[in-house]
């Protein structure tokens, strides 16, 4: 499956490569928003958590209302997490940044004043961080040694509106990977093994509210 999409993410690539010519209209920008998630395909009950994320844009706009815009941004996914047979135990927080890149492809006609667009967006990306907190004892950074893997990838499918060089994009986003690497040679012990034994194939899945300023 990862090499199916890393086939599909490297045409996409080539692509925008071929088409970002001087005949494209081409403009950078700065993107944000809130990122809304909790972890599913598990038997712990996971709440949703806000975080955030930020980064750059290009956006290349194509005849027939095309347009293709990938970005590079950090990413904050997390979830509140509890015990599904202990329901009044004290909720631990799961986070983790990524370093992501999105492509949004969209379409949409342009009605001069505004635009209202389709986006499906496939992304990948890499864990630069992760945080995980219960009670007082707080666990930051571990990865491979207790199973816990940095790359993610799935694909987002939303709808968006464009207004002059503000853009806002609703956005649900499916992740495929897992967050555990069970390829991994896994430590026993640890607050990390929360991840391994119980997060199975868990992942980040959730709502994104992003807003874009394009020059």
């Amino acid at each position: 499956m990862k090499k199916i999409f890393s086939a599909a993410f490297l045409a996409l690539a080539l692509m925008f490569a071929g088409m970002a010519d001087s005949s494209a209209q081409i403009r950078y920008g700065v993107i944000g928003g809130a990122t809304f998630s909790k972890l599913s395909n598990t038997d712990l009950l996971g709440e949703n958590m806000t975080q955030y994320h930020a980064g750059a844009t290009v956006q290349v706009k194509l005849p027939l209302g095309f347009s293709i815009q990938p970005s590079l941004i950090y990413n904050v996914k997390g979830s509140k997490v509890g015990l599904s047979d202990v329901p009044d135990s004290p909720p631990a927080d799961f986070t983790v940044g990524y370093l992501e890149l999105p492509v949004s492809v969209q379409w949409g006609p342009d009605l001069l004043l505004f635009r209202p667009f389709l986006d499906v967006t496939p992304f990948v990306g890499y864990g630069l961080n992760n945080k995980l907190s219960s009670g007082d004892v707080v666990t930051r950074n571990s990865w491979s040694g207790n199973g816990v893997s940095r790359w993610e990838y799935g694909l987002g499918v939303g709808i968006g509106l464009e207004i002059w060089k503000f853009q806002v994009i609703g956005r649900y986003n499916w992740n495929f990977g897992s967050l555990v690497n069970f390829k991994e040679d896994l430590e026993s012990g640890g607050a990390f093994d929360a991840v391994k034994n119980s997060f199975g194939r868990a992942n980040f899945g959730g709502f994104t509210l992003t807003a874009a300023f394009l020059f």
